[in-house]
């Protein structure tokens, strides 16, 4: 099994995806959105599963900062350039992935 959790330490969400594999004593390799944005092939990649629409948290504090409820823009371009407006966590397993907390997925994983 080889995770990885995509998101910032102050996501809930993304902490009890952290938790969840602590607890499991799954190793796994976590990326911290504010230290690293996504590069285009990792975004293209999770875009290719999810879509670029579906990424953008437009609940987010990020969202709301960048102003972009208003303003017209090229979603792959401000998530490039801003990867906190990402939804988290994003949890890859290989080639799986999911987007949010999706405990009953990763509980499949396990099986």
């Amino acid at each position: 099994m080889n995770i990885q959790i995509i998101g910032t330490k102050k996501c809930k969400d993304t902490a009890k995806a952290e938790r969840f594999f602590k607890e499991r004593k799954i190793k796994y390799q976590f990326i911290d959105l504010k230290q690293r944005n996504l590069s285009k092939g990792e975004l293209t990649k999770i875009a290719n599963k999810f879509g670029l629409e579906n990424l953008i948290n437009k609940e987010g504090k990020e969202f709301e900062k960048q102003n972009l409820k208003y303003m017209r823009y090229d979603i792959q371009d401000k998530i490039l350039e801003h990867s906190l407006l990402l939804k988290t966590p994003i949890v890859r397993n290989g080639k799986e992935m999911t987007l949010g907390l999706q405990i009953e997925i990763w509980k499949n994983w396990l099986i």
